[in-house]
């Protein structure tokens, strides 16, 4: 065991919303993993006892400790997000400075070395440059929404704050790695929306306070888009790509209860549509119905994770009319489906870690954006990487559903979009082998966080 001058000490403090805490969290494992015995480097992963409740903890390092924040909410009172977001930041940043404490309590007095924290959590770096200790912020969405946020004041002195009809579809090319993105694809909150809404001015602050952050982390690989990986080491101190993370960080398995592997193993190669659209988006039923009656219409073959409440609102008979071609489960092992050879076409939300396991998987994407990074993602994929097509003008509708499906699926432009993403994939994959950028990328964080 080393002096008690050489120990270290690193915080991990979480947003504990959404997906956010799980990469955070898988971060936190790979550095504990890396570094020296426990009696060397300590790590405190911060989070809600909702958010950790959520995570994979049976295989925690023993130099990792979990500690709990409070997340602001009372425990009978249901709130919208904006809500709850409000009240936890309200919370913030003393919440977390007590956690801090007691873990320092935990470890005998040990004092923090160095503060990583998801990327909305701005004030931490406030919080480190009073410690005297690094600030390393993660970023958990698409590198090309990070470039909007940190550019929030270029694009509102351009465009204002109210949605304007006639520069909606203005090209982003003026910003470096957004071409072929418009405005109208930019994030709600920065030149249209709620502009003055607690989660605007939180993400606005953060694309502020980013650049002063020793190193910036996000979960994308180099090579996806070498334009705006320039222009993010230029506004940054330190960018590390070290994704795709779930390629190097499995989530621990649970069991296939629907053999949905089983039941694609049945079926021939990319010919199977499989629909998702993430843990936190619930379509309205109009829409639901829409997707299920295009579903029908089409003939292909689906895989459907979708939720037992919500199977009321699909159409009467639907899933008896479709039993023989179509597999409707309340969960899906994504990671594994997207990697089979059946799957040809994947109906998603767009959300980030989705379109990475899709890359990885090689399947093109068919996007149904809601919020968020979500526009810019779907906007990417069908324009500027061609990987994919998305649903027009919001809902989807049942001749839409149709008609999108078959370029995908059957057409020669789903063959072309199927040999390009081969491209990415063959990129995002060798990131993480032996010697791969992500890799070393994730070394030197390693010697960064620990002072090794």
């Amino acid at each position: 065991m080393g002096s008690g001058c050489n120990r270290r000490h690193v915080a991990l403090l979480a947003f504990p919303f959404g997906t956010h805490a799980a990469p955070l969290f898988s971060l936190a494992r790979a550095l504990a993993t890396a570094t020296p015995s426990a009696g060397e480097v300590s790590f405190t992963f911060l989070t809600s006892a909702r958010s950790a409740a959520s995570l994979g903890t049976a295989t925690c390092p023993p130099n990792l400790r979990i500690f709990e924040v409070s997340d602001g909410r009372p425990e009978e009172h249901a709130s919208t997000v904006e809500q709850l977001v409000g009240r936890f930041m309200a919370a913030t940043p003393g919440n977390f400075e007590s956690a801090m404490e007691a873990a320092v309590g935990a470890t005998g007095g040990l004092r923090f070395t160095c503060l990583i924290s998801d990327a909305f959590l701005w004030f931490v770096g406030e919080m480190a440059a009073g410690m005297e200790v690094p600030w390393v912020a993660l970023w958990t969405g698409g590198p090309s929404s990070l470039s909007a946020h940190l550019h929030t004041d270029l694009l509102r002195g351009k465009f204002g704050v109210e949605e304007k009809d006639a520069s909606l579809d203005e090209d982003l090319g003026f910003i470096r790695g957004l071409s072929g993105l418009r405005i109208r694809d930019l994030p709600d909150g920065i030149t249209s929306g709620d502009v003055t809404g607690k989660f605007s001015q939180l993400v606005h602050m953060m694309g502020r306070k980013l650049p002063t952050a020793d190193a910036v982390v996000f979960n994308s690989f180099q090579g996806l888009n070498s334009d705006l990986d320039l222009d993010l080491t230029s506004k940054l101190k330190k960018t590390i790509p070290i994704g795709p993370i779930h390629l190097w960080d499995p989530t621990e398995s649970r069991p296939d209860r629907f053999n949905c592997v089983q039941w694609l193993d049945q079926i021939g190669p990319a010919t199977v549509v499989y629909i998702s659209f993430g843990t936190h988006v619930n379509l309205q039923p109009p829409e639901l119905a829409e997707l299920a009656e295009g579903l029908e219409a089409s003939g292909f073959l689906f895989l459907w994770s979708l939720k037992d409440s919500a199977k009321e609102h699909l159409p009467a008979g639907f899933l008896d009319r479709t039993k023989d071609r179509g597999l409707v489960v309340p969960w899906v092992p994504q990671v594994e489906v997207l990697a089979h050879a059946a799957v040809g076409a994947f109906v998603t939300h767009g959300g980030w870690n989705s379109v990475l396991e899709s890359i990885t998987g090689g399947v093109p994407m068919v996007c149904r954006p809601f919020l968020g990074d979500q526009m810019m993602n779907a906007r990417a994929i069908s324009h500027v990487w061609k990987v994919g097509a998305r649903f027009e003008g919001g809902a989807m509708k049942k001749d839409e559903v149709v008609r999108v499906l078959g370029r995908v699926v059957e057409e020669e432009e789903g063959r072309m979009m199927r040999e390009r993403m081969r491209g990415l994939k063959e990129i995002a994959v060798r990131a993480v082998r032996a010697g791969g950028s992500s890799v070393q990328n994730l070394e030197s964080l390693v010697e960064m966080v620990v002072g090794r």
